[in-house]
């Protein structure tokens, strides 16, 4: 039986132009949404001085609202400063899913508390891992079991995710589902012709900060070079932990060996992954890590800290684990070295590809989205929610459910002020010139 098809609001801090996991995942998921039927439109802040709503490929609608990053291309918390844009964005796109993304997104948890007052299914993504003991960490948890109190149904990347988010957010287990990333395999074919031959490089691509393990990326470099003279290192990224990393290689003496390309663009992480025989990941922590899937379909053979879910992303063949340790990593290095003559990068990508796809993502995300439009309320009601919110703590707690019934008393304001069903439709994009999408 044919399902009817849904209109779905994305919401985050993190989407294009900017770069990097959550945002290319919102992106590809929109896009195959919008192939199999949905209506789907992107909410984010404005970069730069150009808010707006903007139309990407396919017809994707992205709306940037006027609203200034202050850390980490997150938005301002303001509680309810969001209400009035979504309430009338709710009404005009007639969304009946919104699907938030990432814990420390701002615009994310406003969106969900907002979306349940106009009794809209919920959708919550977790894209990361985040501890219990650090003060940054206790902040975010209490946040989302705030914010995640009413939620209809939650997604996390892998199953350690999983278990991260239930404790954090004192989620029911059963409301939340496990839908790995995915990765489009044709953009990561391999090339042999681009290795250099006699040598063996090594590539490692990330985010120059604390938790990617640079400092234990740092520490390895000249320990493993001093032992292998025909090994060579590529090193791609940017941020903080980029100036010491180049320091420890200058001070060793390695720099004809290491190269640092800086920031590397998406479109270009194809052109340096194929120059590599093996692909090198440090994270202290990762929920699923996409990089190691891309190198795995470039035909590298990778090594990884065995953290968070990086051991439920790849078979044993194709990525080998280490503890997070100067030792652990090079002995697994060690290990690769003597494994690199039996990997066949081409029937690896095959492997990789019959492994991850947009096109199942999407339809696991799809059975979600009906789940949540059928049961979008965990029960209660109003009383119910401001339940849950007084378990947060016991003054804490009390704090939440005065934002909740704020909230509440807010979205019926704005309902009497401008009441939906009098809000005209947004015109749709036709869907027959998306025929033939590849999802």
């Amino acid at each position: 039986m044919d399902r009817p098809k849904l209109s779905i609001l994305m919401v985050s801090d993190f989407f294009y132009p900017n770069t990097g996991g959550v945002e290319n995942h919102i992106y590809q998921l929109s896009q195959c949404l919008l192939s199999r039927g949905h209506h789907v439109v992107v909410l984010t802040h404005s970069r730069g001085t150009r808010p707006g709503t903007r139309y990407l490929t396919n017809g994707l609608k992205v709306i940037y609202l006027p609203r200034r990053p202050f850390v980490l291309e997150n938005t301002l918390p303001t509680f309810f400063g969001l209400y009035p844009a979504l309430h009338r964005i709710l009404a005009t796109e007639r969304v009946g899913v919104l699907h938030a993304h990432q814990a420390f997104s701002t615009m994310a948890h406003e969106a969900v508390m907002a979306a349940r007052c106009a009794g809209c299914a919920t959708v919550f993504t977790d894209h990361s891992l985040f501890g219990f003991a650090d003060l940054g960490s206790i902040a975010l948890n209490k946040a989302m079991k705030h914010s995640l109190a009413d939620v209809s149904a939650a997604i996390c990347v892998s199953h350690t995710s999983k278990e991260n988010t239930v404790l954090r957010a004192c989620l029911p287990p059963s409301l939340v589902s496990v839908i790995p990333n995915a990765v489009d395999a044709a953009l990561y074919t391999p090339d042999l012709g681009q290795r250099q031959p006699g040598r063996i490089t090594v590539v490692a691509l990330s985010r120059m900060v604390y938790r990617k393990g640079i400092d234990l990326l740092a520490a390895i470099l000249p320990r493993f070079l001093a032992r292998h003279p025909k090994v060579d290192f590529i090193i791609g990224g940017d941020g903080p932990k980029l100036p010491g990393l180049r320091r420890a290689v200058s001070e060793a003496g390695l720099g004809p060996r290491v190269e640092f390309l800086g920031h590397v663009k998406p479109e270009a992480v194809r052109s340096v992954l194929v120059r590599g025989h093996l692909f090198l990941n440090c994270s202290l922590t990762e929920a699923f890590c996409m990089a190691i899937v891309e190198a795995a379909a470039a035909g590298l053979l990778v090594v990884s800290t065995r953290v968070g879910g990086v051991p439920e992303v790849l078979p044993s063949d194709i990525l080998l684990l280490a503890e997070p340790s100067c030792d652990g990593i090079l002995e697994a290095l060690e290990t690769a070295l003597v494994t690199l003559p039996t990997v066949d990068p081409w029937r690896q990508h095959q492997a990789v590809r019959g492994m991850y796809s947009w096109r199942s993502v999407t339809q696991r995300t799809e059975d979600v989205y009906y789940r949540a439009v059928q049961h979008p309320d965990r029960g209660g009601g109003m009383l119910g929610t401001l339940r849950r919110c007084r378990q947060c703590g016991v003054w804490y707690g009390l704090i939440c459910c005065a934002i909740r019934a704020l909230g509440f008393v807010l979205w019926t304001i704005l309902d009497l002020l401008q009441p939906p069903s009098r809000v005209c439709c947004s015109p749709r994009f036709p869907n027959a010139l998306r025929e033939g999408l590849a999802c």
